[in-house]
């Protein structure tokens, strides 16, 4: 057994946030960080320099966040409380997600991650549902492009049976084949009821322009890969991609790092992986030629515009400025995008834009759902925000609100427990470091306009962006001073 400290702050995330909410905010997405540079006043968002060290003798849950690592390989992240409910978190993330499903069957991990709890070798989905409920405990499962993530939620005085159900459904997972039936079904419907909205027709065509025959590009389910995932393919994902060392434990609440430890140990330290792991997605291409893609829908009253281009790994270090920069223009109610498109305009309910990032790469995208007879001027209004952002500096006035705001809602999602574990798994999925939590607030605020700008002279060209619309056909004769609209 192998231990070293991790010194994040994530246990003043919910003092940082009331502190925030205290301050006038505009309305924009998550995102933030310390000191401004220069002579700028320091908002009330910024975290002390720093908390004293571990000490295994006096282990303090508001001493930091703790690792641990498993002689079979599997990292265990323990994050003690004294304060809040006498509630305890468990959290498993495994490599290898939606963008490792086999080509004719994406989307297959959205079945793996739901059938986890519906039996395993020792009980059935009957059983695990009625230890769930003697236990006051919840458990569950989802997937995303690049991992899967089972969490597990009940009173600290009852984790050592929880985590042993909890290991049980991640280790042992039965895949009863009525089970598999029953989910497969339900795929179907939920698929049959998303693909009749313009916006899901829209998401799918952006991805493919996006990424082209990358896995990124082809993450969400289709009839035939319902259908195609069988009992042999779900078992096979599982033992590819559920190992201990390729696996993270989070384990948050009313427990030392010592009892952690030992709860790990007693439920996974005898646990190993079988065969080869599933193998690392390749890194996307950085940037190709923009794609202009209409795809017809009849009787549609508007059309789903979606705009964007490749960007970069959620990892990089551009991505806390991007962040930033997205929630400038279209974060929010009081992002440029909004305040054009909705509120000038009257265009469209709503319009965001942002940077959607994952562990081997990532794209900026922004969209609407406007009006038919101005589809047109709606890509020109986008394209018109794309590039002012590009040129001018952003006021001081204007970053000022989006960093107070993006502090404040990063930090106010995070206060829950639950939700600290979910998030450092989720950013261990990506590939960043474990005091990507703690420190995001103090580098947000540390953005510059220069930074701003430069993230925009980067991604925001017009030229370089890929159109997608899903609308009337008519609304072709509109886009063709964009490009050359062709089908999906």
């Amino acid at each position: 057994m192998r231990s070293q400290r991790i010194p994040p702050r994530v246990r003043l995330l919910a003092l940082a946030a009331l502190a925030c909410l205290a301050a006038p905010a505009a309305a924009q997405q998550p995102d933030a960080g310390g000191p401004p540079p220069g002579d700028a006043p320091a908002p009330p968002t910024v975290l002390p320099a720093g908390l004293p060290s571990y000490d295994p003798d006096r282990p303090l849950p508001e001493l930091g966040l703790v690792e641990r690592r498993l002689d079979n390989g599997l990292t265990v992240w323990v994050l003690p409380r004294r304060d809040g409910l006498p509630k305890v978190d468990y959290v498993l993330a495994v490599r290898g997600g939606l963008a490792s499903d086999p080509a004719n069957l994406p989307g297959m991990s959205n079945l793996l991650a739901g059938l986890l709890s519906e039996g395993t070798a020792s009980r059935s989905s009957v059983a695990i549902a009625e230890e769930l409920e003697t236990l006051g405990a919840s458990l569950g499962a989802s997937a995303s492009g690049d991992g899967v993530a089972v969490s597990a939620s009940g009173l600290a005085s009852s984790a050592r049976p929880l985590i042993e159900l909890f290991a049980d459904v991640v280790r042992n997972p039965a895949f009863p084949e009525n089970e598999v039936q029953l989910a497969k079904v339900n795929a179907l419907q939920g698929l049959k009821v998303a693909e009749s909205q313009p916006g899901y027709q829209a998401n799918r065509a952006l991805a493919r322009a996006l990424y082209g025959d990358h896995p990124y590009g082809n993450l969400l389910p289709t009839e035939a890969s319902i259908q195609g995932t069988d009992v042999t393919a779900l078992r096979a994902a599982h033992v590819a991609r559920f190992r201990p060392d390729q696996a993270l434990l989070v384990i948050a609440g009313r427990v030392t790092a010592g009892e952690a430890e030992r709860l790990a140990r007693a439920a996974f330290g005898d646990w190993t992986g079988e065969g080869d792991p599933v193998a690392a997605v390749p890194a996307p291409e950085a940037a190709h030629a923009p794609r202009f893609v209409l795809v017809p829908r009849e009787n549609s009253v508007q059309s789903a515009v979606r705009i964007g281009r490749p960007a970069f790994a959620a990892a990089d270090e551009r991505a806390v400025p991007a962040a930033l920069t997205a929630t400038i223009l279209g974060g929010g109610f009081d992002s440029r995008l909004m305040r054009n498109l909705r509120e000038d305009k009257g265009y469209t309910y709503g319009a965001r834009g942002g940077f959607a990032l994952s562990r081997a790469g990532g794209a900026f995208q922004a969209q609407a759902d406007v009006r038919n007879e101005v589809t047109g001027a709606a890509v020109g209004e986008f394209l018109k925000e794309f590039e002012a952002l590009r040129t001018t500096p952003v006021p001081a006035d204007e970053l000022e609100r989006a960093k107070r705001y993006t502090a404040g809602t990063y930090l106010f999602q995070n206060q829950q427990q639950g939700a600290v574990a979910a998030a450092l798994a989720g950013n261990w999925l990506l590939g960043r470091p474990a005091d990507y939590l703690s420190t995001y607030v103090g580098k947000a605020q540390r953005v510059t306009a220069d930074q701003v700008q430069a993230i925009a002279r980067e991604f925001f060209d017009p030229k370089a962006q890929s159109i997608v619309v899903v609308g009337e056909a008519g609304v072709a004769a509109q886009l063709r001073e964009y490009g050359e609209f062709g089908g999906d």
